[in-house]
C-alpha cells in the first residue's frame, strides 16, 4: 500500500503542476503580446503622425516656392515697369522742355498770328530747325531714319515734333513730322488741362503702330493757371524697339519668361507689344471673358499675382503692375512647368524619401526594441562629436583666415543684424567677433553710419546683383574714404538670406590719386602758359575752349571720364605752336598758303608729342582728330560720323565758336546770336548735331549766352 500511496502521490502532485505553469505561461504569452500590441500601435500612431508632418512640410516647401517666385517675379516687373515709366517720363520731358522755350513761345506766338507765309522767315527757320535737332537727339523720327529699318529708300512722314495751334492744324513742324491724324482730340484735351499727354500706340500712316505726346505751350509768363494755351507741342514717335527692349530683363536664366504691355479694348485684352510666339506688337486680342486668362485679370486687378494662363494657353504664374498716366498694365509670367517643374520634382522625392525613413525608422524601431540601442547610440554620439570637433576647428580656422585681412568682413542678414564678423569688422567698438553675431549695425557702427551700408545691403537684396561705393566717413575727427562692396548670399537650410560686407579703407589710395591729378593739372597749365607767351593774340583761347568743352559735355549727360578728356585736350590743343615760328604767330596781316599749313599742321604735331605721354585718357587721339568734319572732309585723316571720337567732337565745336566770338588783330568778335547761327549751319556737315544742340541749350537756357556776350580784345578772356 505504501507503494501505492507513494505512486499516486507523485502523480497527482505532476498532474497539479503542470496547470499552473500552463497558466503562468499564457498569462506570460498574453503579457508579451500586450507589449508587442502596444509598441506596434505606438509606432504606427509615430508613422500617421510622421506622414501628416511630411505631408504639412511639402506644402508648406510648395507655398514657400510660390512666395519666393512672386517675390522674383514683382522684382522684375517694378524693374521693367520702373523702365518704360522712366523712358515716358523722358519722352515728356522733351515736349515740356520745348514748351518752357521762352524764344520759341515768342516765335510760335508770331507764327500762330502771322500765318503760313511767316514760315519762311527766321523765326520759322529757327523753330524747324530746333525741332529737326531735338527730333534727331530724342528718337521722334521714323525707323527708317533712325537706322532701325535696313533700306536704301526714303524716310517716310510718320514722326517729328510739331507746334499745333489749338484746333490741332500744324504750325510748323519737323522734317518727317506727318498732319496729325484724326483721334487726338482727346490728348490735346488732356493736354489743354495744363499737363503732358500720352496717347497711344496706334497704328500710324505706315502701318507701325506710334506714340503721341501732347504738352501744352502759353504765351511769356503765362502758365496753366491762366488758361488759353496758344497751341500744344506735339510729338509723334515709333512705338517700336526702343520700348519693347526696356520689358527684357538683363540677365535672366529663364527660358520662359516673358513680359507683355497689355490695354483693354472695349471686352477685349489688346497685346501692344510683340509676343514670345511672334505675333507683333498690337497683333493679338482675346476676349476678357476667356477662362483663367492672366492678362484680363491683370487689366482688372494691377499689382495682382496669381496663377493664370497666358496669351497661348499655357499655365503661368503672373505678376503685373501699371504704367502711370497711360491705360497700359505690364505683365510679367513664367510657365508653371519652368517655375515649380523642378521644385514639385524635388519635394515628390523627398516625399518619397521621408516616406522610406519613417518606414525605415519604423523597422529600426522594432529591431531596436528587440536588440537594444545602447551600443548605437554611444556609436552616434561619438560621430557627432567627431562631427563638431572638426566643425569647431574648421571655424578656427576661417576665423584666423578673415582675421587675418586688413579689411572688414561681415555677413548681415535683412533685418541688419549680424550673422559673421571678423575682427575688422567690429568697428572700434570694443566688442569681440563672437560679441557682435546676432547685433544690429547700429548698435556696432552707430546709427549714421549704419543707415549708410543698410541702403546698400538693401539694394544688393533687390537687384539680386553686387553693389560697391565708396563712402566718405568720420572717424575719430578723420576723414576717411570707405570702400564697400555689398554681395548677397542666397539662403541654405543653416542661414537667413544675408550680405556679404566687405570693407576697405582707400583713403591713402585716393590721397595718391589726388596727388597725381595736381601734378597733371600744373603740368598742363605750364604748357597752355608756354604757349599763351607765344601767341598773345590767342592767348586764353585753350583754356576758354577746355571750358566751354566741359560746359558741352556736362549738358550731353557724358561721364566724368569724356568731361577730363575733353578739358585736357582743350588746353593741349594749341601745344604744337611752340614748334610755329614766332614771326608767324605774331603777324598781323594775312597768311600765307604756307603759314596757313604750318598753322594747320601744329595741331596734328601737338598730337604727336602727346602720344607719348600716358594720360589714361584719350587725350592724344581727341587733339589729332580735332581738324576733321562730320561729312567726311576734314584733315588728316578723312574721319566721318562716327568715326572721329566724341570727345574731339566736343572740342571741335567748342573751338570753332571761341574763334568766332574772340576778337583778333584783323577784326572784331562776333556776337553770341551770329555765332550760334554760324553753329547751327554747321551741323550735320562739319558738326555734330548733339554737341551743336547742346552748345544751343548751354547758352540759351544755361546763361552761357551772357558768360560769352563779351570778350575782351586785349587779353581775350570771357
Amino acid at each position: 500500500m505504501s507503494d501505492d500511496k507513494g505512486t499516486g502521490g507523485r502523480t497527482a502532485d505532476a498532474e497539479g503542476a503542470r496547470p499552473d505553469d500552463g497558466l503562468e505561461a499564457d498569462a506570460g504569452a498574453r503579457r508579451a503580446r500586450l507589449r508587442m500590441l502596444a509598441i506596434a500601435a505606438v509606432l504606427v500612431v509615430v508613422a500617421v503622425v510622421g506622414v501628416a508632418l511630411v505631408l504639412r512640410f511639402i506644402g508648406a516647401e510648395r507655398d514657400r516656392e510660390i512666395q519666393n517666385w512672386q517675390v522674383r517675379l514683382g522684382i522684375v516687373a517694378d524693374g521693367r515697369a520702373g523702365a518704360v515709366t522712366q523712358w515716358l517720363d523722358e519722352q515728356t520731358a522733351v515736349l515740356t522742355r520745348l514748351a518752357s522755350n521762352a524764344n520759341l513761345q515768342l516765335y510760335a506766338m508770331d507764327l500762330a498770328g502771322g500765318g503760313a507765309d511767316d514760315l519762311d522767315q527766321i523765326e520759322g527757320n529757327y523753330i524747324r530747325n530746333l525741332l529737326n535737332a531735338t527730333a534727331d537727339q530724342t528718337g521722334f523720327v521714323p525707323n527708317r531714319l533712325s537706322g532701325r529699318v535696313d533700306a536704301n529708300i526714303g524716310a517716310p512722314a510718320s514722326a517729328g515734333l510739331a507746334i499745333v495751334n489749338p484746333a490741332g492744324g500744324t504750325i510748323v513742324g519737323s522734317t518727317y513730322m506727318p498732319r496729325l491724324p484724326d483721334g487726338f482730340g482727346p490728348m490735346l484735351a488732356r493736354a489743354g488741362e495744363g499737363t503732358t499727354a500720352i496717347h497711344g500706340p496706334r497704328i500710324g500712316p505706315t502701318g507701325e503702330p506710334l506714340l503721341a505726346f501732347a504738352a501744352p505751350l502759353y504765351a511769356v509768363q503765362q502758365d496753366a493757371a491762366a488758361g488759353a494755351e496758344i497751341g500744344f507741342v506735339v510729338g509723334l514717335r515709333p512705338f517700336d524697339r526702343t520700348v519693347f527692349d526696356l520689358l527684357v530683363q538683363p540677365g535672366t536664366i529663364w527660358e520662359s519668361t516673358e513680359t507683355n504691355l497689355v490695354r483693354r479694348r472695349d471686352r477685349s485684352v489688346e497685346y501692344i507689344t510683340p509676343l514670345s510666339d511672334g505675333t507683333p506688337a498690337m497683333g493679338k486680342t482675346l476676349s476678357t471673358d476667356t477662362p483663367e486668362l492672366a492678362a484680363a485679370r491683370a487689366l482688372a486687378e494691377p499689382g495682382l499675382f496669381g496663377f493664370g494662363r497666358n496669351h497661348a494657353g499655357e499655365d503661368v504664374l503672373f505678376t503685373s503692375r501699371a504704367i502711370p498716366e497711360t491705360n497700359w498694365v505690364l505683365v510679367h509670367s513664367i510657365t508653371e512647368a519652368e517655375a515649380l517643374g523642378a521644385a514639385e520634382a524635388r519635394l515628390n522625392t523627398l516625399l518619397i524619401v521621408f516616406l522610406l525613413v519613417i518606414a525605415g525608422i519604423f523597422i529600426g524601431a522594432l529591431a531596436l526594441w528587440r536588440h537594444g540601442t545602447s551600443v548605437r547610440l554611444g556609436e552616434i554620439a561619438a560621430r557627432h562629436k567627431i562631427a563638431a570637433d572638426r566643425l569647431h576647428n574648421y571655424m578656427k580656422f576661417i576665423r584666423v583666415v578673415t582675421d587675418g585681412q586688413p579689411t572688414a568682413i561681415a555677413s548681415v542678414d535683412e533685418k541688419g543684424r549680424y550673422t559673421f564678423a571678423n575682427i575688422g569688422a567690429t568697428w572700434n567698438s570694443g566688442l569681440t567677433p563672437d560679441q557682435v553675431v546676432g547685433r544690429s549695425m547700429v548698435e556696432v557702427m552707430g546709427p549714421h553710419t549704419a543707415k549708410l551700408f543698410q541702403d546698400l545691403n538693401t539694394r544688393a537684396f533687390l537687384t539680386g546683383a553686387p553693389v560697391s561705393e565708396v563712402q566718405s566717413l568720420d572717424q575719430g575727427g578723420r576723414t576717411r574714404m570707405i570702400k564697400s562692396d555689398h554681395i548677397p548670399l542666397a539662403a541654405d537650410r543653416d542661414h537667413p538670406r544675408s550680405v556679404l560686407m566687405v570693407l576697405e579703407d582707400v583713403t591713402d589710395l585716393m590721397a595718391e590719386r589726388e596727388r597725381r591729378e595736381a601734378t597733371m593739372r600744373d603740368l598742363v597749365g605750364t604748357l597752355v602758359s608756354l604757349v599763351d607767351r607765344r601767341d598773345p593774340f590767342s592767348a586764353n583761347h585753350s583754356s576758354m575752349v577746355a571750358e566751354l568743352a566741359s560746359a558741352i559735355a556736362v549738358e550731353m549727360g557724358e561721364p566724368d571720364e569724356t568731361r577730363r578728356t575733353v578739358d585736357i585736350a582743350g588746353n593741349l590743343m594749341n601745344l604744337g605752336k611752340i614748334l610755329v615760328p614766332e614771326a608767324i604767330l605774331t603777324k598781323t596781316g594775312p597768311l600765307t598758303d604756307a603759314e596757313k599749313t604750318t598753322i594747320r599742321d601744329s595741331m596734328v604735331q601737338t598730337a604727336d608729342l602727346l602720344a607719348s605721354v600716358r594720360f589714361d585718357l584719350p587725350v592724344a587721339e581727341t587733339v589729332r582728330q580735332l581738324q576733321e568734319r562730320w561729312d567726311g572732309q576734314g584733315y588728316p585723316d578723312g574721319r566721318a560720323g562716327e568715326e572721329i571720337l566724341l570727345s574731339a567732337r566736343i572740342v571741335m565745336v567748342a573751338n570753332a565758336f571761341v574763334g568766332m566770338v574772340s576778337p583778333r588783330a584783323f577784326r572784331d568778335g562776333l556776337p553770341v546770336e551770329q555765332a550760334s547761327a554760324e553753329m547751327l549751319k554747321g551741323a550735320g556737315a562739319q558738326f555734330d548735331r548733339r554737341p551743336v544742340a547742346a552748345l544751343l541749350n548751354y547758352l540759351e537756357n544755361r546763361g552761357g549766352a551772357e558768360r560769352w556776350r563779351d570778350i575782351d580784345g586785349k587779353t581775350g578772356t570771357a
